[in-house]
């Protein structure tokens, strides 16, 4: 109990010695140990690593998950060592809504199937994105959580303990300065020799510690080519499941038309994505069919897709069935007359494959 007390004492008065040598700088009445530069140059240079590393993955959280309510719920579930909740992301959420809406539109007929095409694609992309986020989680969050929550805490121990011996170091040179006895001198002198030493070890601890900073930097740089990696991977996949989108839209009319309308009042355009490849935006058939529009006499054509007539001018169209039709003078150039038995009624030629 007595070495307790004692020991207790001995801490409480190294404590005030502390205390009164930290005030006594901030004032301006006690001479400070100042750190070499280059100790002075890595604390700097690790303080600077720690807050850009904070900022690069708050933002890197942001992108991958935009919205704060789901990043806070996986932080807490993080935190509680469970597994989150699987969602569907906004793609695949989109892709799902146009799935079953083309399904409720009817896959024969070209807005349905359109529909459905579209909302596979979205799901693909959606799986993309879902493996581009567990990548970058994995070697490009990671690593850099790991940074702030285990080396970089163990330099801020050592940097305060640093700081410690260093108000032990300067308290021992006051008590120095003012002993006037020869024991007492003695005494103080021993006492500084064994703090200067304490100091001089522990100085070099924290810039054996922040020299490792280097190593972090070049093992970021690793963690950041893997994420450029897997972001080039991501947005590639998602090109390439646009143009095989728009491959198989390219065949699908590019304009409606409703109740004998001008067609261009209510056009839908696909749009063209530049790549080194030419795309067909309209197929074979449609070319041919729109060349030879002018024709005259009847002929027969196959019905490519479904249409249903937008009025009673109109004549519906199945898909794969053949029809005849004729040219009528003075109709809009994008349609033709069509006849199947005795119904008749206007039909879009880009609906239509002209047959030899």
């Amino acid at each position: 109990m007595d070495f307790n007390v004692k020991r207790l004492a001995a801490d409480a008065g190294t404590f005030l010695s502390r205390a009164v040598q930290f005030t006594e700088e901030k004032l301006g009445q006690a001479e400070k140990t100042e750190l070499d530069a280059h100790l002075e140059n890595l604390l700097v240079r690790a303080e600077n690593t720690k807050q850009w590393t904070e900022k690069i993955m708050k933002q890197t959280e942001v992108l991958l998950q935009p919205n704060p309510n789901v990043r806070l719920e996986e932080f807490v579930y993080e935190k509680l060592e469970k597994k989150a909740p699987t969602r569907m992301n906004n793609h695949e959420l989109l892709g799902q809504s146009m799935i079953e809406s083309g399904s409720e539109f009817g896959p024969g007929t070209a807005y349905g199937n359109a529909l459905i095409k579209c909302g596979e694609t979205q799901k693909q992309i959606g799986g993309a994105e879902r493996e581009f986020i567990q990548s970058a989680a994995i070697n490009f969050l990671t690593p850099f959580r790991n940074f702030l929550e285990g080396d970089f805490k163990t330099i801020l121990k050592e940097r305060k303990l640093l700081q410690v011996k260093r108000l032990d170091l300067d308290a021992a040179k006051t008590r120095l300065k003012k002993a006037r006895m020869t024991d007492a001198r003695a005494a103080a002198e021993q006492e500084l020799r064994m703090t200067q030493s304490e100091f001089d070890r522990q100085a070099e601890i924290t810039r054996l510690l922040l020299e490792g900073v280097s190593s972090t930097h070049a093992h970021h740089l690793r963690c950041l080519n893997d994420f450029v990696e897997a972001q080039t991977t991501y947005y590639a996949q998602c090109y390439q499941y646009m143009v095989d989108l728009q491959k198989q839209l390219g065949s699908f009319p590019s304009s409606f038309s409703n109740n004998n309308q001008v067609s261009a009042a209510a056009s839908i355009s696909v749009p063209t994505i530049p790549v080194s490849a030419s795309l067909p935006s309209v197929s074979a058939g449609h070319s041919s069919l729109s060349a030879s529009a002018g024709f005259s006499g009847s002929r027969k054509a196959r019905v490519l897709y479904d249409y249903d007539a937008a009025s009673s001018s109109e004549l519906s169209l199945l898909a794969d069935e053949v029809i005849t039709v004729s040219s009528v003078f003075g109709m809009d150039s994008d349609w033709l007359m069509g006849e199947r038995g005795s119904q008749k009624g206007k039909v879009p030629i880009t609906y239509l494959e002209l047959l030899n």
